[in-house]
């Protein structure tokens, strides 16, 4: 039996080895200098290293600052509300002691509101002063303007009003800021009775006016037809909006809280669009009347010279096909060697543009606005239109996915706007605009490319540019077959991201296919580049190997080091200390106050915007701390301390951090305030849409 279980044993098929754990990582503070850059991160020199946080609230993507609560309760999981429901707690919040009647705020008194108890504020002074929070260290950013401060008792600065009387009070933005929704304007939107003559007969001529949506009235018979073309412009609707201009609007409609004047003064008997910035007098509507059946518009344009001959209006049934689309004469802009600030979603709002032009940027751009929602009327998507005075050469970007409704939202910036260019989107890597046919998604269409471009600067008189990534998809590459013909199409310029939409933010940008559109472009185009410009040594290098770029954009690395554009102008790295940083946040926060207000909600919605930015501003490592210079923009920072308290904790990637530092500057934040960023620009890791 022994033997038998020895030949057993012998037998026995070898066992497999055990496999081996893999080897530990190193930790971050042992790499050295060539390690860490391997593996894109910041060489920060060992003594100012420390372990990495635990990270308690992070998500599969390492990302630590999303919906970090203050409070340490557990969070309440909310239910899911109808839209009834919601507005009737808006109703009922705005009715409540929270929200006093700005009238009654600026005066002080409850008798001074025309709608006395049908106003849907409270008037209970004292119930507010009751509930109001404690005011915010500082002066009111109001206080020695013209005039007191608007928001009178709601201000957070009330201690330091010299004054209580605020009768006669006078907004100072008004005289800041400019290129706001006028109200008779916002009324003809949202009726759906704005006129776009140079829209549409341009769309006419070029064949592009799509199926017609005419309805005509009893006053057609004496040779007028009633346009109705809808403010979403296109069939489609590129937005959306898929019942937008589906129903005819009859002009007779009854319309009590608009004057006949305002009707007058959009413009339909005059092919021309307004003065931009500029809106009709009583002398300019009465003036624009029919004389012995013939419209006043034939007359002006005989007497003009006929800038654009033969021009068809709206209503004309014959279009003249020999009109050019090059005929008129357009201000030029010089991009070149400008600083350029590109137009950035959420954080490039006016403020962060202001504190940009401080530190030496020359040109500035809007944020992105839908076409649709500016033809809607929806004063949330006009407010990314406002301009500073400071703001001298100023553009705004707009996108759509149609010809007809760019135009149209084109011509009615030029007439109710102020502005140096309009620059379209066609490079937005969002799957909620290309999915509509808009932005990146034009990049697959080149007819309809041409036709939007050809239709926007035919239309207006402003100055058009574009700006476009390298291609739709990797590898087929359309920006550079077509870039010698975007300005015969009637664009100004053109800037090209190098990245295609499928990269999104990841791996570099492609600077060698930026220098091949360029070479392509004739010399009287103008092409910029975009990406990935974090330091003066950048620029400098993209501007040397290319002479023929006319400038760069900066975009991402105005977001982590706004003071580059001092950088760039001045030529050197700046060791900016964390002091500098915080004077830098405060010149924002103070600059965020004039623009939303002083009072509670204007305060909130500054520290919302200061947080969004704050999760871009911790990426950056001061010069001092690196063992390598400079920083590139897709270094992740590791783990450090500061050279002070203050540094350390700007150098803090959890969103409580960050809300600490907004405290320091808005005072402390309301109960039960919660934060997560938009863009989660922490998320290096994770790569969307790969």
């Amino acid at each position: 039996m022994e033997a038998l279980e020895t030949e057993v044993t012998v037998g026995e098929p070898p066992k497999m080895p055990t496999e081996q754990p893999p080897p530990a990582r190193k930790p971050v503070n042992e790499l050295s200098v060539e390690e860490l850059v391997a593996k894109s991160i910041v060489p920060v020199k060992k003594e100012f290293m420390c372990p990495a946080p635990t990270r308690l609230n992070s998500d599969n993507n390492g990302s630590s600052g999303d919906a970090v609560p203050v409070s340490t309760t557990a969070p309440v999981i909310k239910e899911k509300k109808s839209k009834r429901q919601l507005k009737r707690e808006r109703i009922q919040e705005k009715q409540s002691t929270r929200n006093l009647c700005p009238m009654v705020a600026k005066t002080g008194r409850a008798e001074s509101c025309p709608y006395n108890d049908k106003c849907r504020f409270s008037h209970d002074i004292e119930a507010f002063k009751a509930q109001k929070p404690a005011d915010l260290e500082g002066i009111c950013p109001f206080e020695g303007d013209e005039g007191p401060c608007p928001y009178g008792l709601a201000c957070r600065f009330l201690g330091t009003h010299k004054t209580d009387d605020a009768t006669g009070t006078q907004n100072v933005r008004k005289n800041s800021e400019v290129n706001g929704l006028k109200k008779d304007v916002q009324r003809l939107l949202w009726k759906n009775k704005m006129k776009f003559p140079k829209a549409d007969a341009t769309l006419k001529v070029l064949g592009l006016m799509g199926p017609t949506k005419s309805k005509k009235t009893p006053e057609a018979d004496n040779g007028e037809e009633s346009q109705t073309v809808s403010n979403g412009s296109h069939a489609t609707n590129e937005n959306g909006c898929g019942e937008m201009g589906t129903h005819p609007i009859i002009e007779n409609e009854c319309c009590p809280e608009v004057p006949e004047k305002v009707e007058d003064s959009n413009g339909a008997d005059d092919p021309r669009p307004l003065k931009k910035g500029k809106s009709l007098t009583d002398e300019t509507c009465d003036s624009i009347k029919e004389t012995n059946g013939a419209s006043i518009k034939e007359k002006e344009l005989d007497a003009s010279g006929a800038q654009l001959e033969s021009l068809p209006t709206v209503g004309d049934i014959e279009t003249d096909k020999s009109l050019k689309l090059h005929s008129r004469e357009k201000k030029l802009i010089d991009f070149s060697d400008k600083l350029y600030l590109a137009p950035l979603t959420t954080v490039g709002n006016l403020p962060f543009r202001r504190v940009c032009k401080v530190l030496g940027a020359d040109i500035t751009c809007g944020e992105m606005a839908m076409c649709t929602n500016l033809l809607q009327g929806q004063a949330a998507e006009w407010a990314l239109l406002r301009r500073h005075v400071s703001e001298d050469l100023f553009g705004v970007q707009i996108c759509g996915a149609y010809p007809d409704t760019v135009a149209r939202a084109a011509e009615l910036i030029e007439q109710e706007c102020t502005v140096d260019f309009i620059d379209i989107n066609m490079g937005c890597p969002i799957d909620a605009v290309v999915n509509k046919g808009a932005g990146s998604a034009l990049l697959s269409k080149p007819m309809r490319m041409k036709n939007v471009i050809q239709a926007v600067s035919t239309t207006v008189d402003i100055p058009i540019t574009i700006k476009a990534r390298t291609s739709y998809f990797e590898g087929r590459s359309r920006i550079d077959s077509v870039i010698a013909d975007i300005g015969q199409w009637g664009a100004n310029a053109a800037t090209i991201h190098g990245r295609s939409r499928q990269q999104r933010y990841i791996k570099q940008a492609d600077w060698e296919y930026i220098y091949q559109c360029t070479r392509k472009a004739p010399d009287t185009f103008q092409v910029l580049g975009n990406g990935d410009i974090f330091t003066f040594s950048d620029w400098k290098t993209h501007k040397s190997d290319c002479p023929e770029l006319s400038s760069c954009m900066i975009a991402r690395g105005a977001l982590v080091k706004p003071w580059l554009f001092t950088e760039i102008k001045e030529q050197r790295d700046w060791d900016i200390s964390s002091g500098e940083r915080l004077n830098i946040l405060k010149d924002y926060v103070r600059f965020g106050l004039e623009h939303w207000g002083s009072d509670t909600k204007g305060v909130e919605t500054v520290r919302h915007f200061l947080l969004e930015w704050l999760s871009y501003t911790y990426r950056y490592v001061p010069l001092g701390l690196l063992e390598a210079i400079p920083q590139r923009l897709n270094w992740r920072p590791p783990a450090y301390y500061g050279r002070d308290d203050l540094e350390t904790l700007m150098a803090s990637e959890s969103a409580i951090d960050w809300i600490r530092i907004s405290e320091m500057l808005l005072g402390k934040v309301p109960d039960g305030f919660t934060f997560s960023p938009k863009h989660k620009s922490n998320a290096f890791d994770k790569a969307e849409n790969g």
